[in-house]
């Protein structure tokens, strides 16, 4: 029986397709120098783009930023409250970068201090909370203000936020757990709050005894609570 054979065409490697393919390129800038020097020409100002937007404008922004963020913490060192305030908050609202990240933070933990939650909330939201200690901080704060609001959902959704970014940290993460443990009561989801002291014994067995807690008895409590 003959054997049926391909095509010539068909039988031709990718590897051999992209050799054409270079070979074309490199025939097509062999015969026409210019385009060597067009393309050198767009890479390099493509090169002096990014090099003026970091050193001209990204660097110069970042450490105005900075300086900034530095004049508002002397504030708060020196206990000038207020002021430290109003400063974060300018920071805030004029830069971007790290600096005005953590200047929303510091601004919504004075704010909370001052029982001023809605606006607390306000620059906790353009917080970017990521960081396993810092951000879960800051998430955690969210869920204080909630519940200082009596906004329960929300500060239950916060809490379980906190506890997911502090990755199983051990001195933070049971101390999320604690909170969101404590809204479940108010809540009356007994049954709930149960399974989170439950957690907290046996993942962070340590934990209650560092706080001088007995978790055992909170445990218990909810329990006949159901």
């Amino acid at each position: 029986m003959a054997e049926n054979k391909l095509p010539q065409d068909e039988t031709r490697t990718s590897v051999e397709e992209v050799n054409d393919t270079l070979t074309g390129l490199g025939e097509k800038v062999q015969n026409n120098p210019r385009f060597i020097v067009i393309g050198s020409i767009v890479i390099a100002v493509v090169i002096a783009l990014i090099l003026i937007w970091v050193y001209a404008i990204r660097q110069p922004g970042i450490n105005a930023a900075n300086e900034a963020l530095g004049q508002a913490d002397m504030e708060l060192l020196m206990g000038n409250d207020s002021v430290a305030l109003a400063k974060y908050q300018q920071v805030a609202a004029d830069h971007g970068y790290k600096a005005g990240d953590l200047a929303n933070l510091n601004a919504a933990i004075l704010l909370y201090k001052d029982k001023k939650y809605e606006e607390a909330l306000a620059h906790l939201k353009d917080y970017s909370a990521s960081e396993s200690i810092i951000g879960a901080g800051a998430k955690s704060l969210e869920g204080d203000c909630y519940v200082n609001l009596k906004k329960y959902d929300e500060a239950l959704s916060c809490y379980k936020e906190a506890v997911k970014i502090s990755d199983e940290n051990p001195a933070y993460t049971p101390a999320f757990l604690l909170k969101e443990a404590t809204v479940l009561r108010e809540m009356k989801k007994y049954k709930e709050e149960a399974a989170v002291y439950e957690e907290i014994i046996n993942d962070y067995p340590n934990y209650g005894a560092e706080i001088g807690t007995d978790l055992k008895k909170y445990l218990e409590r909810a329990r006949a609570a159901e």
